[in-house]
């Protein structure tokens, strides 16, 4: 084994230890009935996206449950794969061609559909390459696409089934229109936000009168499509109107005034005007008063705007062609001109924008396929109500319980070319057809003819299936359903879902819904029917991610310019120092305030262990320690022999950490995890552990019996690693196979993971070891505060109305003598504190530290009455600061917050300084 080197190179290591890894196999999972399955599938990124730092924060916690678990011995998937981003992919494609100055229907559908795929075969792959970077372990012998063959499949069979059940249909409804990508988009696609706008009042003539109907709106544009006026029926001031026509301003039509029990008669006027092609409301309003049929007058819906949210043929010439807001404009400028505008008020309201370009959201009446969600829902509330599926947080559960009772059908058809095209036709044959012919021919494969009138001219739905509808099926499709292969019955359901909360309607109820819809037809491993709700669902528990945001607060985006390159993070600090940090300020359920400096946490850390690594190493050779004494010592349960107190203490408190890591990672506070393993490893090992035990190292103790203190060292060291591992892969790694020779294919990664013996765990050796520590750093704190140079010897006089305490420092000499430089220790006679001495409490009793011969006092005194003048001089100043009410409530917050915590860091400063100027004139 070659040397370890002196400064750890996080480069050199993860491009040595990633092909390692992945050569050999240990991130492919098989079916294997002689362990328990651990799954987990990956929220595909878009083909489209690069790595982001949500991205890193989401992944390296899959990657930490994956690691460990794999350890534990779990025959253990993670599925990786990427999503086909129907509206995201073509817009990408589509600026490459308009660079070319064409069009997607100047190529066609299928060479852009050609040119789509190149495209994905080009860049498609990006973001998984930079998954690798990050040290993932992902079963990349499985990646799947959504668009691939087997899931493509998948996607045809749940239309087709969910359409024999009645729960699929194609139906005239307004949906949300987005203009710039000309494609409906799903209710939970519509990103809503505070407007500041107007109110328009608008005169409409009453006919056979000279009175008016006065309504208020904000989309005046709109009116050109108006059907109807509208009134509540018990709105006593319209009652007598009911029924009366009225002039439509800037057309030649006239339209009713109805009653409906919808109208708010406490908005604007109580008469609103009903466009039922262009508001969701208004179409229910027009489809109860039968859009004409059977009633006095009609009212059909008037579709006003083309595909880009421009003016049609439908509108009086004057405005067609015209962008919807231009109109908008000319509107308001004509109805002033003709005296129907009344009055302009202020007016906030929500405006819907497309979640994917920002474009306001056209209300927009068309032919679209949905999906009936209620009878869907029920089940996939139950699981999450009665527990099958955990949320954590759980906080969660609330949100999901409101979106599920409030839930509305899901349009899934996209007016796009990339993406699952809808498996229906329709028959086009001649003007004889029946009219059985014009019902969609829905059908896994082309059909040869038209069932009704045989004719062969058939056309496919142009339109494609709603990205998500592939991504619902996600934890099973990738597992090869529809067919019950062994795969999909061995690791189904999986496991944990680590996904961010926004996408916790769009993804997650969905997915639950799917599995909970087609499961019970895919038998268990023993051939069993799945009927119990725990054997259907998709996953047992989701871990909702937090959102990574910068120093102040704002959430990272490219258009802040404040989202870092995670790329550009690995190259500076290593991908274990950024997984790690990453993970290690992200508590469960908050959102988390990164900066790149942060990842000094991590790099530290990876620095730190990397040190006490190397000291071993080195000790071992000077010892003449080879790798056949160290695993013959620890094959005769070295741990045995020649313990001290230090020893005992590491054992119990490495054994009190395995336990406390697997609970916190079990109760899936993986951040508490991180913190438990970072104080072991930190402070109990390489701060306090490794420091004891160089007394004895180098002290006059036997050859064999240095060995045997280092061998359990070295064991401990090898503990910690692995605990380590499912944070920081690639150190670990580079360690674990130093400290050891290794047989040719040993890894870290699938070694067993540490199991708490209880026998190890020695309360009085914790306690004791604590008393120790605190006395130390209670002296170590006095030294430095007082300037004593470390080289000098100090002795300590000491009294604790506790025999014990005292008994306990007089038995470890050692410890105080190696790590605080104490040379002498005695009992305080009398009661009668020493002169000159400083002094500190520690549980109850006294440390007394005679200063005289170790500092000039006089000296001492006045650097210290210098320091207190100057920081008593800084916190007059801020406090005056702090009391101009000027300076409080025009400076920015994160200033006057600043000014806040230097004005508490100087008083405590003060404080410490007096403290100290009273033990040098005690």
């Amino acid at each position: 084994m070659a040397e370890l080197p002196k400064a750890y190179v996080p480069k050199d290591a993860e491009d040595k230890w990633y092909p390692f890894w992945e050569e050999r196999g240990f991130f492919h999972a098989t079916v294997n009935p002689q362990k328990k399955p651990f799954t987990v599938v990956i929220p595909p990124p878009n083909i489209t996206g690069i790595l982001t730092m949500g991205h890193v924060l989401n992944n390296t916690i899959q990657d930490v449950f994956v690691r460990w678990k794999r350890m534990q011995g779990y025959e253990t998937l993670w599925m990786p794969g990427t999503d086909h981003a129907g509206i995201a992919t073509q817009n990408v494609v589509e600026k490459s061609l308009s660079k070319e100055g064409k069009t997607r229907h100047d190529l066609g559908r299928e060479e852009f559909l050609r040119r789509v795929w190149q495209w994905k075969e080009q860049y498609g792959g990006t973001i998984i390459k930079q998954l690798r970077k990050l040290g993932t372990s992902c079963d990349w012998v499985r990646e799947r696409f959504t668009m691939d063959e087997g899931l493509s499949e998948a996607v045809q069979e749940i239309f087709i089934r969910l359409y024999e059940k009645g729960l699929i249909y194609r139906g005239k409804y307004i949906v949300n229109w987005c203009p710039k990508d000309h494609t409906a988009i799903s209710d939970d696609e519509v990103n809503f936000t505070e407007q500041q706008s107007n109110l328009w009042y608008v005169r409409y003539p009453i006919k056979g009168t000279k009175d008016f109907a006065v309504v208020a709106t904000t989309r005046p544009e709109t009116m050109l499509g108006d059907t109807a006026v509208a009134v509540h029926p018990n709105d006593e001031r319209y009652k007598h109107l009911i029924g009366k026509m009225v002039f439509l301003p800037l057309t030649d039509r006239e339209i009713p005034i109805i009653a409906d029990d919808v109208i708010d008669p406490e908005f604007g006027t109580g008469m609103v005007k009903v466009t039922p092609a262009h508001d969701p409301n208004d179409y229910w309003i027009g489809e109860r008063h039968n859009a004409g049929i059977g009633q006095r007058h009609h009212m059909i819906p008037i579709n006003i705007f083309d595909i880009s949210a421009r003016l049609n043929d439908n509108v009086p010439p004057k405005y067609r062609g015209m962008d919807r807001f231009d109109a908008r404009k000319e509107a308001v400028k004509d109805l002033e001109a003709q005296g129907f505008l009344v009055k302009i008020e202020p007016h906030v309201h929500n405006v819907g924008r497309c979640y994917r370009c920002d474009t306001i959201i056209e209300p927009y009446l068309s032919d679209q396929w949905f999906v009936k969600m209620k009878p869907l829902a029920g089940p996939a509330l139950r699981v999450v109500e009665n527990g099958t599926i955990t949320f954590h947080p759980k906080r969660w559960v609330k949100t999901y319980e409101h979106w599920m009772t409030n839930i509305r059908d899901w349009c899934i058809s996209r007016q796009l070319w990339w993406g699952h095209r809808i498996p229906v036709w329709y028959c086009v044959g001649d003007d004889h057809c029946m009219l059985e012919c014009k019902q969609p021919i829905v059908s896994r494969t082309k059909p040869a003819k038209c069932p009704h009138c045989n004719s062969t001219n058939l056309r496919q739905d142009e339109d494609v299936l709603d990205t998500w509808f592939s991504s619902w099926l996600w934890p099973f499709s990738t597992l090869g359903w529809p067919k019950a292969n062994p795969d999909l019955r061995y690791f189904y359901p999986t496991d944990t879902l680590v996904t961010a909360p926004d996408i916790i309607f769009f993804w997650v109820a969905r997915m639950i819904m799917a599995g909970m819809e087609v499961m019970n037809q895919i038998p268990l491993p023993d051939g069993s029917t799945r009927t119990n709700d725990e054997n259907l669902v998709p996953f047992k528990d989701v871990y909702f991610t937090s959102i990574i945001r910068d120093m102040k607060g704002r959430k990272m985006s490219k258009s802040l310019g404040n989202s870092p390159d995670p790329l550009d993070v690995i190259a500076e600090y290593g991908a274990d120092a950024l997984r790690f940090t990453i993970v290690y300020l992200a508590p469960l359920g908050q959102d988390v305030l990164y900066s790149n400096e942060k990842c000094e946490i991590g790099r530290n850390f990876a620095n730190k262990i990397w040190n006490a690594g190397r000291f071993l190493m080195m000790n071992k050779d000077q010892l003449g320690m080879t790798d056949a004494t160290h695993i013959a010592h620890r094959i005769s349960h070295i741990s045995d022999l020649h313990l001290d107190l230090a020893d005992r203490w590491i054992l119990s408190r490495l054994h009190s950490t395995i336990a406390g890591f697997n609970h916190a990672m079990t109760e899936f506070e993986i951040n508490h995890a991180s913190k438990i393993v970072y104080d072991f490893v930190w402070h109990d090992f390489c701060d306090w552990y490794v420091e004891m035990i160089k007394g004895r190292l180098y002290g006059d103790e036997p050859n064999d019996v240095k060995q045997v203190i280092l061998s359990r060292a070295i064991s401990v060291f090898d503990q910690s690693l692995r605990l380590l591992h499912p944070f920081m892969p690639f150190v670990t790694e580079e360690l674990w196979q130093h400290i050891e020779s290794r047989a040719p294919g040993q890894s870290i990664m699938v070694s067993a993971f540490p199991v708490k013996e209880e026998k190890w765990i020695d309360k009085k050796a914790e306690e004791e070891m604590a008393f120790v520590q605190s006395t130390i750093e209670s002296i170590r704190n006095v030294r430095g505060e007082l300037s004593v140079p470390p080289s000098k010897d100090i002795q300590i006089i000491i009294s604790f109305p506790e025999k014990s305490k005292a008994a306990i420092i007089q038995k470890y000499q050692s410890y105080f003598q190696r790590l605080a430089r104490v040379t002498k220790i005695e009992q305080l006679l009398n009661g009668e504190k020493p002169k000159q001495a400083a002094s500190a409490v520690v549980e109850g009793g006294e440390v007394f530290i005679p200063l005289e011969g170790l500092i000039d006092l006089n000296t001492e005194r006045q650097r210290i009455q210098k320091e207190l003048t100057h920081v008593q001089g800084m916190v007059e100043s801020i406090q005056k600061k702090l009391a101009n009410e000027s300076f409080v409530s025009k400076a920015p917050k994160d200033v006057v917050e600043k000014e806040r915590e230097k004005l508490e860091s100087f008083r405590t400063n003060m404080e410490k300084l007096q403290t100290n100027l009273r033990r040098l004139f005690s």
